[in-house]
C-alpha cells in the first residue's frame, strides 16, 4: 500500500461462465465500500456488463475500462481488460474458452502484484480440470501461486473469525495421502501456519492442533502406523523448535465436542479432512488464504457453482470477506514489520550503548 493510498485490490474474474462475476458485482454494488479500498477486475468489461444485467437491484456502478492497474482510479471499479473481445459467455457451462479465459486473468494479475500495481490479489473460483486440460498445468491457484512466486512451501490456509485450518497435502487423490505426508512436510506446515498467524493474524502466541489421519489416532497402532512414526515424532519436532503444536486429536471427536474453538488453528493431514468441517461450521464467510507467499492472496470458499450461475441466486458474503480478509491481512503484515523493525533497532542502540560502557576498573 503506497502513500497512505486505499488498498489496490486485485480481482481475478476465475471461470466467466461460473458464479465470479456475480459474486464480485454484487460485493462491489454498495457504491460506499469503495471508500474502503479499489478494485481492480482481471477480466472483461462486456462481460461484467453481461452479468451487471443479471443481476437485479442494483444500482448505477462507475467503471473505469484500463489496460493496466497503474491506471486505476479511486471511487470506480476498474476493470482490466485482458481477454479477446470475442469472448462468449456461456453460463453454467464449462467450456475450453472460459478455461482460457482464466488462465489470462490469473497470468494478467500476477503480472501486476509481481510488479507492485496492486496490494493484494483476490482469485474468483475456477475449473481446475479444464485448465488443466487447456495446458495450466497445475491442480488449483495454490500450486500456480507456488510456482510463480519460487517459495519451497506453502499452506492452505482456510481461515474465518471461528475458525482457521491448514492442510498437510491439498489437491491429490486420497489414496496418495499416506505416502504423502512425513515428519518434514509437516513440520514444515506448522512452521508456515506459526509464522502466518503471527504476521497476517496477530496471534502473538499461536497454539496449533494437529489431526491424526487413521480413526481414533490409529488406536495404538491397531488402525495404523502414521500417527506413532510420522505425526507425533513431527508435533514434538516442532514443540523443540518452540512451536505450541499439540496433537493428534482425531477428528471426529474434535470437531464434534468443539475442541477446535481451545485452538487458533488446526492442522489436517488432508484437503476434505480440514474442508469438509471448515465449510460445515464456516462456508458463508470462509476463506481460502495462501499462507506462505511474500504476497497476500485469498479466495472465497467455494468452487464455481455452474448450476446458479447466471440465475442472480450466488451468495457474495465470501467473496467479501475474501476482500476484507487480504486488506486485514496488508495492515496487520504493515504493522508487524513496523513492530519488528522497531525492536531490532532497539536491540542495536542496546548492543551499541553496552560496547561503549567503561569496564570495570582494575584492581591493582
Amino acid at each position: 500500500m503506497r502513500n497512505n493510498k486505499k488498498p489496490i485490490v486485485g480481482i481475478t474474474q476465475g471461470d466467466g461462465n461460473g458464479i465470479g462475476y456475480e459474486v464480485i458485482i454484487k460485493s462491489l454494488a454498495d457504491a460506499r465500500i469503495l471508500d474502503s479500498f479499489t478494485p481492480v477486475i482481471y477480466g472483461s468489461s462486456k462481460i461484467f456488463g453481461f452479468y451487471k444485467k443479471l443481476v437485479h437491484e442494483i444500482d448505477q456502478m462507475d467503471t473505469n475500462v484500463i489496460s493496466s492497474a497503474k491506471e486505476a482510479r479511486e471511487k470506480r471499479i476498474n476493470i482490466v481488460n485482458c481477454l479477446p473481445e470475442n469472448f462468449f459467455v456461456e453460463p453454467g457451462q464449462p467450456t475450453a474458452e472460459s478455461a482460457k479465459a482464466a488462465i489470462m486473468s490469473l497470468e494478467s494479475a500476477v503480472k501486476d502484484i509481481k510488479n507492485g500495481d496492486i496490494d493484494v490479489l483476490v482469485t474468483a473460483p475456477i475449473n481446475k480440470k479444464a485448465m488443466v486440460n487447456e495446458g495450466f498445468g497445475y491442480t488449483g491457484h495454490t500450486e500456480y501461486l507456488q510456482s510463480a512466486f519460487k517459495v519451497k512451501d506453502i499452506a492452505m490456509f482456510m481461515v474465518s473469525d471461528r475458525i482457521k485450518i491448514g492442510v498437510v497435502t491439498g489437491h491429490i487423490p486420497l489414496r496418495d495421502v499416506p505416502d504423502s505426508i512425513s515428519v518434514d512436510k509437516i513440520l514444515s506446515k506448522l512452521r508456515l501456519m506459526q509464522a502466518s498467524l503471527r504476521r497476517d493474524f496477530c496471534v502473538d502466541n499461536p497454539k496449533i492442533a494437529v489431526l491424526s489421519l487413521n480413526p481414533h489416532s490409529g488406536d495404538g497402532g491397531l488402525l495404523g502406523n502414521e500417527e506413532q512414526n510420522i505425526i507425533i515424532p513431527a508435533i514434538e519436532a516442532a514443540q523443540s523448535e518452540g512451536i505450541n503444536a499439540f496433537g493428534p486429536y482425531s477428528p471426529d471427536g474434535f470437531f464434534g465436542l468443539g475442541q477446535y474453538s481451545r485452538f487458533d488453528a488446526t492442522l489436517a493431514m488432508y484437503h476434505d479432512q480440514g474442508l469438509e468441517p471448515f465449510k460445515a461450521l464456516a462456508f458463508t464467510d470462509g476463506v481460502n488464504y495462501t499462507a506462505g507467499l511474500p504476497i497476500i492472496r485469498t479466495s472465497p470458499d467455494h468452487g464455481t457453482a455452474y448450476d446458479m450461475a447466471g440465475r442472480d441466486e450466488a451468495d457474495p458474503r465470501s467473496m467479501m470477506s475474501s476482500i476484507f480478509t487480504a486488506i486485514d491481512i496488508l495492515r496487520n503484515r504493515q504493522a508487524y514489520d513496523e513492530l519488528q523493525k522497531g525492536k531490532m533497532e532497539e536491540r542495536v542502540l542496546e548492543d551499541a550503548e553496552q560496547k561503549n560502557r567503561p569496564g570495570r576498573p582494575q584492581i591493582a
